[in-house]
Order: C-alpha cells, then sequence, then structure tokens
C-alpha cells in the first residue's frame, strides 16, 4: 500500500486534523542511509512532520526545509520538502546505537539531544526565506514542532509522530497534526484533550492496519468528521543532478578548481540526501574553471 495523506475537520469543522501514513518512504530513507533502528526513528519523525507542513504548500516552485542542530550523538539532520510532497533527508551519523529506554522504546530524545535549535526555512517566493527557530524541549521532535507552533506561530497544536522497526526494517511510521480554530470552545479543547490521553501511538495504530479516515475518528474523537484528501503521495524523492553540483563546483572559484585539477586530476561529489555520486573527469573541471573565470 503507498503512502498518503489525508486532510479532515471534526467538531463541526472546528478541528483541523491531518493525518499521515509515510511507512513506505521512512523505510526508502533507511536503506539509501543505512540507518540505525534510533536514526531511522530520528529522521523518520523528521521526514514525517515535513511531509505534514509540506502539505500547505500553495505555489509549485516553493519548499520547506526542516533542521535540528542540537547536541545529541546524531548530529544534525535536515528534511526537505516541496509542493508534491517529495520529500529528502539525512542524519550527520547514521550509525548512531543507543540503549532502548526503560519503557523499552527507541530513545530518540537522547539521539538527537535536548539541548539546541530547531530551524524551519521556507522558502515560499519572498525575496528571502522566511526563518523560523525555536529552542528544542526534548529532542523528541514531535514535543519540539508543538512547542515551535505554540511560540513561534502562536496556534494551539498537538502533533504525534511515530516510527516502528523490527529486525527487518520499517514496520510502520506516520504522525498526525491537530490545530484549533479560532472558534473552538473550552469544552471542545477538553474533550479532545481527555480523548488524546487514551489513543494509542500513531504507529500501533498504523501496524494495526487502521486507515488514515479511522485514524482521525479516534484521534479526535469525533465519528462525524468530515475527510478531505490529499492529491499527492507522499515519497522519499531526491531532485539532484550532476548540473546542480556542477554550480556548486563553479560557486568555489577559479583558484579553488584549480587546486582540485592539480591536487587530484578530478572530482566526486556525493549527494547526501541520496548517496548518489558524480564524477568531474580533469577536462569536465576545466571547462568548470572557464565558467568560474567569467562569473
Amino acid at each position: 500500500m503507498s503512502d498518503r495523506i489525508i486532510r479532515a475537520l471534526a467538531y463541526g469543522g472546528k478541528v483541523n486534523i491531518k493525518c499521515i501514513d509515510t511507512t513506505n518512504l521512512v523505510e526508502e530513507a533507511r536503506k539509501i542511509h543505512g540507518l540505525s533502528p534510533v536514526a531511522t526513528a530520528a529522521l523518520g519523525r523528521l521526514l514525517t512532520m515535513a511531509c505534514l507542513m509540506g502539505s500547505d504548500i500553495k505555489e509549485s516552485e516553493d519548499s520547506i526545509t526542516l533542521q535540528i542542530k542540537a547536541d545529541g550523538p546524531i548530529g544534525q539532520m535536515s528534511a526537505v520538502v516541496d509542493s508534491k510532497l517529495n520529500v529528502k533527508g539525512y542524519v550527520q551519523n547514521p550509525n548512531v546505537d543507543l540503549p532502548l529506554r526503560e519503557d523499552g522504546k527507541l530513545d530518540v530524545g537522547t539521539a538527537v539531544g535536548k539541548t539546541g535549535m530547531l530551524y524551519i526555512i521556507k522558502d515560499i517566493g519572498l525575496k528571502e526565506p522566511y526563518i523560523g527557530l525555536t529552542p528544542l524541549v526534548s529532542g523528541e521532535i514531535a514535543e519540539d514542532f508543538t512547542s515551535y507552533y505554540a511560540k513561534s506561530e502562536q496556534i494551539p497544536t498537538a502533533i504525534a509522530l511515530g516510527v516502528l522497526v523490527n529486525k527487518d526494517g520499517v514496520k510502520s511510521a506516520g504522525g498526525y497534526k491537530i490545530q484549533l480554530m479560532p472558534e473552538t470552545t473550552n469544552e471542545d479543547i477538553t474533550r479532545l484533550e481527555n480523548n488524546l490521553k487514551n489513543v494509542k501511538p500513531i504507529s500501533k495504530l498504523l501496524e494495526e492496519e487502521k486507515s488514515l479516515e479511522e485514524i482521525a475518528e479516534l484521534v479526535c474523537g469525533d465519528d462525524k468528521i468530515l475527510t478531505l484528501t490529499s492529491n499527492n503521495t507522499p515519497q522519499y524523492k531526491c531532485d539532484c543532478s550532476k548540473e546542480r553540483f556542477e554550480k556548486g563546483l563553479i560557486s568555489l572559484g577559479k583558484t579553488e578548481i584549480e587546486d582540485i585539477i592539480n591536487t587530484d586530476g578530478k572530482a566526486e561529489v556525493v549527494c547526501k540526501f541520496c548517496n548518489k555520486k558524480y564524477e568531474f573527469s580533469s577536462t569536465d573541471l576545466e571547462k568548470i574553471k572557464l565558467i568560474a573565470e567569467q562569473k
């Protein structure tokens, strides 16, 4: 079954919820990067969050980049999503291995780190990208984004992100984002909060093969939700190309390119998002150097 995302309205339109299944794309990321279980869970959560936020992108050329820079052993993390929900990402140290927590769950918070910053970079057609940032609160990622929405966007938001990993790979992955409309009453909020306390983790619900529509109903405690499906299928997809890396080499300038030619005679560039390698021969580099001279 392919990954998918839905948007639904609950409580008579006063509560907005998005539910997403990212099992396949997180498994693809695990394979590409050779991720350890805890790194799979961490990057999987960030990729899932990127897709939830990417579903709000209006223009085809726009994109959102999420970055976490913290003191955990996993190092820097990043995810980039476009308007079609093509997402890519990486972690600095994909082989991080930590003991399980006392409750038997993967210790994502320790892997990511609790001291650091969360960056949200929205390239949405403005002269300069919009950059929002907030300190991490736990490193568990869902809690960190909940804090971001409360502080930076001042929108009451509940977020759940989950990745279930077994010896064969990713068993289930997904998430949901709930946001309250201005007309939400205190009674609605209390009802929703009480319901969320008793809901199983999103990864468990997906493992039980609950549909996204069923999950939206369970999460909200409302069996009369209005479901709006998305036309986009979330997928792990990198848009790198040799031309793009050529532009990067040009930006190094004539002197540095000349140094590469004299030292190595060639260049190999590896995409950090998909691990694809691009070779540049000495002839390629000479051409690139000429272009750089004309800049």
